[in-house]
């Protein structure tokens, strides 16, 4: 029946339209043999993904340092109004620690859903999907598939978000899972640290291998997950290519603001709650009979030092200080050695004997799980070295 009314339809057609000599040529159809043409589509796009991301990190700078120096100044307002205890230490260290880490990519977010929706808006993310979609068809996936997982090299958190592009299920799971292969901003220091530990020449390509790898292994994951777990193709998604707008700044407002309020109550509660977690691990139980003859020692040389400073005696003075701040290096190792993440790390330590992890390292991982970058400080903390030394702590890795 239906063939039968397209061809009462066709004939009809062939009967009575008389199509026009001159081909009209719309505006877009003149800006798409640029945007999306074989040679110079992928150019093109590669520069305003470029762009997007250089702007939202450069400019999104600026807000950052604000917030965080908002933060800090918090921090010390209560440090000095509140006594002194576990609830002051909870609130600082935990809560506030925890929400400043979440607010502070807020300028990021804000940003990236900025161009995101201008793309979606003006027309051009119709483009970019048509543009990768055969190489992205080639591991399994859809053309959408390609912005979250280039996003995920800034940060996997709103990378993920942003797979509520993708219409299909499959494919949006695909790309969720294979998303944490590409190497966000946050693992740089940890891939710094160890750099810096085993390899003393090529460090450069060593982190460009790095980063290669992760490409490597999502691919891998990709076409493995699409052949087994998700063996089942959906039905092809056909996208029309709108013509282009120009975005109202209402509607590019709207979008933000619905897309962050989303970040900040999902992700923004979950990080919270791992922080706070993690910091009672770390923080309980707060006493032991190593620290406190470390708190003897400090309140010994903290009266050595006064005495130094009123006599006069600077070059005491300042080598009482860096005793003073060996020693309190020493205490929070010692603390952090006893508390409940330390016991839980020496539990699983022969879990991970095999991979040469002894029970620092299990710690470190653990606190890894609320924030990747936590991972050097704990490293430097448990292995008796300031975090800024990385020197000092990968010789202690060495070692």
């Amino acid at each position: 029946i239906t063939d039968t009314k397209y061809g009462f339809i066709a004939g009809a057609l062939r009967q009575t339209y008389i199509p026009n000599s001159i081909q009209r040529i719309r505006k877009t159809d003149i800006i798409d043999t640029f945007i999306t043409h074989k040679l110079w589509g992928i150019p093109v796009f590669l520069f305003f993904m470029w762009f997007t991301f250089f702007v939202t990190f450069r400019l999104g700078a600026y807000p950052m340092g604000w917030i965080e120096q908002g933060v800090d100044a918090l921090s010390a307002t209560l440090y000095q109004h509140m006594q002194g205890g576990w609830l002051k230490d909870l609130f600082i260290q935990g809560i506030l620690g925890g929400v400043g880490g979440v607010i502070v990519f807020l300028p990021n977010i804000l940003l990236l859903y900025f161009f995101i929706s201008l793309m979606e808006d003006t027309g051009y993310m119709a483009r970019a999907v048509f543009i990768m979609d055969k190489a992205m068809h080639k591991i399994g996936l859809h053309g959408k598939s390609f912005i979250p997982l280039l996003m995920g090299f800034g940060c996997n958190v709103p990378a993920i978000l942003s797979t509520r592009i993708i219409e299909s299920r499959r494919d949006r799971m695909i790309t969720m899972l294979i998303n944490p292969f590409m190497s966000c901003s946050a693992r740089l220091p940890v891939y710094i640290l160890f750099i810096s530990a085993f390899f003393v020449n090529y460090q450069a390509t060593i982190l460009f291998s790095i980063y290669a790898t992760g490409i490597l292994i999502a691919i891998l994951s990709a076409l493995l997950f699409s052949r087994t777990f998700f063996r089942k193709v959906d039905v092809p998604f056909v996208m029309e290519l709108p013509p282009y707008r120009i975005p109202s700044s209402r509607t590019l407002i709207k979008h933000m603001w619905f897309r962050t309020e989303q970040y900040l109550r999902k992700i923004g509660g979950i990080i919270l709650a791992a922080s706070i977690i993690i910091w009672a691990l770390g923080y309980f139980p707060r006493y032991s009979e190593g620290s406190l003859s470390y708190q003897n020692q400090l309140s010994t040389l903290s009266n050595q030092a006064n005495e130094a400073l009123r006599s006069g005696d600077i070059e005491r003075f300042e080598q009482l200080g860096q005793e003073v701040q060996h020693t309190q290096v020493m205490m929070q190792y010692e603390q952090q050695k006893n508390s409940y993440i330390g016991q839980i790390g020496r539990f699983i330590q022969p879990m991970l004997a095999p991979l040469g992890f002894d029970w620092k390292m299990s710690v470190a991982i653990l606190s890894g799980v609320a924030a990747k970058e936590i991972v050097v400080g704990t490293l430097g903390v448990l292995y008796q070295t300031e975090p800024e030394n990385r020197e000092a702590t990968s010789v202690s890795l060495i070692r």
